[in-house]
């Protein structure tokens, strides 16, 4: 997967007041005339702190940080900017790492959101197995105990072909990926350098998560679509 080396910058100044107004603002007036208007903002309260962030978390290779602007060329929506901005790194065992802002706050997830079809494949088999199965069904369990969500680009209405609806770990055979996430409201803490310290502690309380996915997942060996990374948008 490809991507795009974030600017070098200064240590993490945090994201304050002036970051959320500004979502919230452009979901009221989300046209061409307020984002011009309102661009340097973008870029002060938003990017410039965003890339800190990421600077921070350098170890874990270069970020994709992805555009503010919706390509609504084939969308029926025609809103033109995204309500978030978010960036994706991808490590070399196949998991990914996600944080992102707007005006409902903060967000961070890990995992593998979206899977490729070979992907899908070897997921699957693993959780029908039943001792690599249950053993994933019981780490998300204990995940979503310790307050994370999980979830992914999206799930089947029923069971996959060749899985039995009625199937104990049904609700994992019918997700198209596996992650999972944790959010905060805006608070004051997201302008210091406790945000570094709680996207780290997100990710990394998954570990056992992404172990698993590593080892039964792993990256596709798939020739990567063009609009590939678009599917991380909404992580």
């Amino acid at each position: 997967m490809r991507r795009a080396a974030y600017r070098g910058v200064v240590a993490f100044r945090g994201f304050t007041d002036e970051t959320f107004a500004f979502y919230d603002e452009l979901v009221a007036d989300n046209s061409r005339p307020f984002w011009l208007a309102n661009k340097h903002r973008y870029s002060q309260f938003v990017r410039e702190p965003l890339d800190e962030l990421l600077a921070e978390f350098a170890d874990l290779g270069p970020f994709h940080v992805f555009r503010p602007y919706k390509d609504v060329r084939f969308s029926k929506d025609k809103i033109p900017y995204k309500d978030h901005q978010g960036a994706y790194v991808e490590s070399q065992g196949g998991a990914g790492h996600y944080v992102q802002v707007s005006g409902h706050g903060l967000l961070a997830g890990t995992g593998y959101y979206s899977m490729a079809s070979d992907q899908l494949e070897r997921f699957r088999a693993a959780v029908d197995a039943d001792a690599v199965g249950a053993e994933i069904e019981g780490i998300v369990s204990r995940l979503e105990r310790k307050g994370y969500t999980a979830g992914s680009i999206g799930e089947l209405k029923t069971a996959p072909r060749g899985y039995p609806k009625d199937h104990p770990r049904i609700t994992l055979l019918r997700r198209k990926g596996l992650m999972v996430s944790r959010s905060w409201e805006p608070a004051a803490w997201m302008g210091t350098r406790s945000l570094v310290t709680k996207v780290r502690d997100c990710w990394r309380g998954a570990a056992e998560m992404n172990e698993w996915l590593d080892l039964h997942v792993g990256p596709s060996t798939l020739a990567p679509a063009d609009d590939e990374l678009a599917r991380f948008g909404p992580f």
